[in-house]
């Protein structure tokens, strides 16, 4: 079996692990996906079976009104699907592999973990009585896209609150955390799907990662801080990407966009658009037709420009040898212009229509020390 031609059936496929799952399983060309929901009765599970040749097991009762429904929605729905799986088995020879999500709290003597530890005792002796293939992933808390807030997740709760301007309640602010990342499991479950092996094995889904609600709650705040002050967090890798891409989802439509300062003169504009905490600063400007900006140089700045739109003339002269540079570009040329400590520099707008520049610079513009000496050219 291949994933690109598997035919899967997902339980709990309206769960927050589910959307997740289905919505890339569709992105894959070929697999065709089944669905067993809440409400679904279990009469349906033979039929389904047969249509398909794999199983992803997330549904499940995590916080019921009666733990009684702990038992009926985990170890009895679990052993009933195992049961289905043999009856095929015994029929056909057909072994279908199953992905079970249960819980690191199947560790834990209460009714949540006894009822995973018992799921998972089903999905063991199916693998040991027929070789069917069978992975059990116990999972920390997880994280991401679409989990539901003030349910059973302090990450989404803290992320739809916070995102919302509403306060959170931190009981315990030393408390310990260990997460993973909605599309680390969905990457671990294809891998299960694309790769089943006889008989039961466990997967531990990586990276996992551990935080203090405390750490949790300033990183997410610290996240909604760097709109209006345009200092971004670092989250290009790891665990504040993970969590700055769950946060960025819960944003309200009203919040998808944010206004920024725009400065104003007889030149044109400039708006600064993100600042980091190491690599510079993104600002773009605009440059009125036969107006020059610049007129300066620096010690130790650098600033890459892109035009965007218009026609640019960009002069440079050697503050030492007078040596002078002159290059031209336009918007519809793609070309980056680097300055250059040691050479005052400036633009000029050479067209008849708005210039529009990106501009990065290696710094962050300090008015206290600036590094920008007025310099003609």
């Amino acid at each position: 079996m291949t994933l690109s031609t598997c035919r899967v059936l997902v339980t709990g496929a309206n769960g927050f692990i589910g959307k997740n799952l289905i919505l890339r399983l569709k992105e894959v060309s070929g697999v065709r996906v089944s669905t067993f929901v809440r409400g679904d009765n279990v009469s349906l599970l033979p039929k389904l079976l047969a249509e398909v040749d794999a199983i992803v097991h997330l549904a499940g009762e995590n916080r019921p009104v009666d733990e009684r429904a702990f038992i009926e929605g985990n170890s009895r729905l679990t052993s009933r699907l195992c049961d289905v799986i043999r009856q095929e088995f015994a029929s056909t020879g057909r072994r279908v592999p199953l992905l079970l999500s249960s819980s690191t709290q199947a560790e834990l003597d209460n009714p949540y973990g006894r009822s995973k530890r018992l799921a998972e005792k089903a999905v063991q002796n199916l693998a040991e009585d027929t070789g069917n293939p069978c992975v059990i992933f116990r999972l920390p808390g997880v994280f991401g896209k679409w989990c539901k807030p003030n349910y059973n997740s302090v990450v989404a709760t803290f992320c739809h609150n916070i995102t919302r301007g509403l306060g959170i309640q931190i009981s315990d602010p030393m408390l310990s955390l260990k997460l993973v990342y909605v599309d680390d499991v969905v990457s671990a479950l294809f891998a299960a799907l694309d790769s089943p092996i006889p008989g039961c094995v466990r997967v531990k889904v990586e990276p996992e990662y551990t935080v203090t609600l405390d750490e949790l709650a300033r990183q997410i705040r610290a996240f909604d801080d760097s709109r209006p002050k345009l200092m971004t967090e670092r989250v290009g890798a790891n665990f504040t990407r993970a969590l700055y891409a769950t946060y960025i989802s819960y944003l309200p439509s009203d919040r998808f966009s944010y206004q920024v300062v725009q400065h104003t003169d007889k030149r044109g504009m400039f708006v600064e658009m993100l600042k980091t905490q190491d690599s510079g600063q993104f600002s773009y400007f605009t440059v009125h037709p036969g107006m020059t900006r610049g007129g300066h140089y620096h010690h130790t700045k650098t600033e890459k420009f892109l035009v965007i739109t218009g026609d640019a003339l960009f002069r440079f002269r050697h503050l030492l040898t007078n040596e002078l540079v002159e290059l031209k570009t336009c918007g519809g040329m793609p070309e980056i212009v680097d300055t250059i400590p040691g050479w005052t520099h400036d633009i000029t707008n050479t067209g008849n229509k708005e210039l529009v520049v990106i501009l990065w610079a290696n710094e962050i513009f300090d008015l206290e020390k600036p590094d920008t000496v007025t310099c003609e050219i």
